[in-house]
């Protein structure tokens, strides 16, 4: 690593005023400190969030789940309350990484970072979630603007993310072996507002598919999910998997989450 100053602020407004003085934000430090083991980031300064306590918990407020940026994987995994409201979300939780990664990565850094391949970012979208920050709220459908790209501006915290309580939903991820991110992941979720899908790690950033969720809304069973046609046109091909594959596994991974669903 290259030299850098540390600092630990215990108040949001605290590291917000370093965050726009330049300092990088850490939070789990799951990228940004391999980055700058990798010598891919150089930041002078680093403002460590792990000690401002408001910014970790989980609680019920009326028809939501409220968790704190700071709040880590595991934490989301083992919650009561999370279990109970929202099950898919523990589960999903319960899948990032490994033990390690889920001891130490938060919610908010996952979904501030917007990594492509990144688990939260789809139960964010599918749930339609709202992204608390230190200047104002903003809803999951404005939030991911592309790779590793966000709506939040310089100087700008995920504080807390709400999610509201669907009526059931479910993520199934189909891992990349040796990294244990999603090499395709789908989170469906049954809202009063209709059904929701949000798939991440097939493309450059997560998205919800209109096709999906209109075939869904008219009949929610395996066979309309089937029936529809999914474009690899815009998908990521790599090592890993074609753009066809990926598309296929978008199609796959949707029917068992209404298969799951429907029991």
């Amino acid at each position: 690593m290259y030299a850098f100053t540390l600092e630990r602020p215990s108040t949001v407004q605290a590291a917000a005023e370093l965050a726009a003085g330049g300092a990088k934000v850490l939070a789990g430090g799951q990228t940004m400190l391999a980055s700058m083991k990798l010598r891919l980031s150089q930041p002078g300064a680093v403002a460590d969030l792990s000690g401002i306590p408001e910014l970790a918990g989980i609680k019920k407020e009326g028809n939501a789940i409220v968790i704190g940026a700071m709040t880590r994987h595991i934490d989301v995994a083992n919650s009561a309350e999370v279990k109970a409201s929202i099950p898919g979300l523990a589960e999903l939780a319960a899948h990032i990484g490994d033990k390690q990664v889920r001891a130490m990565g938060t919610l908010g850094g996952s979904v501030a970072n917007s990594d492509p391949a990144a688990c939260y970012p789809s139960a964010v979208l599918a749930l339609g979630a709202t992204i608390h920050t230190n200047k104002r709220t903003i809803a999951a459908d404005d939030f991911f603007v592309g790779m590793f790209t966000t709506a939040l501006q310089d100087g700008e915290l995920i504080t807390a993310i709400s999610f509201p309580i669907p009526q059931r939903s479910v993520y199934m991820k189909f891992n990349q072996p040796a990294s244990r991110f999603a090499l395709v992941g789908v989170y469906l979720a049954q809202t009063g507002n209709g059904v929701r899908v949000a798939v991440t790690a097939a493309a450059t950033c997560v998205f919800r598919h209109k096709g999906l969720e209109d075939a869904l809304n008219k009949s929610f069973s395996v066979e309309s999910a089937a029936s529809v046609k999914i474009d690899d046109s815009e998908l990521n091909a790599d090592i890993h998997a074609t753009a066809a594959y990926r598309a296929n596994l978008i199609s796959v991974q949707t029917q068992r989450a209404v298969a799951k669903l429907l029991g």
